[in-house]
């Protein structure tokens, strides 16, 4: 499961067999999410509510390169990283 990038306590993740839609993992301690590509919505799971502010606000930012990670995932090619949240 590479590790697409790192912020405040937030790892986020693209596993290589993932299933449709399109989405990530945003980890917070023992908290996860699945947050869909398109739109940011969470797809399953839960987490802190300022935990999810930052997801969201790193998302915009780097809509375009998650959705290049996404299709690289899914070509078994490495998805490289993503900058964090400054």
């Amino acid at each position: 499961m590479p590790r697409l990038s790192y912020f405040y306590g937030i790892a986020i993740y693209v596993y290589w067999d993932d299933h449709n839609p399109p989405h990530y993992h945003a980890t917070y301690g023992e908290h996860e999410a699945w947050i869909v590509i398109a739109d940011g919505s969470v797809m399953q799971g839960s987490l802190p509510r300022r935990a999810l502010r930052l997801v969201r606000t790193w998302h915009r930012l780097r809509k375009g390169e998650l959705e290049a990670a996404w299709a690289k995932a899914r070509a078994n090619q490495a998805v490289g990283t993503i900058e964090p949240l400054p």
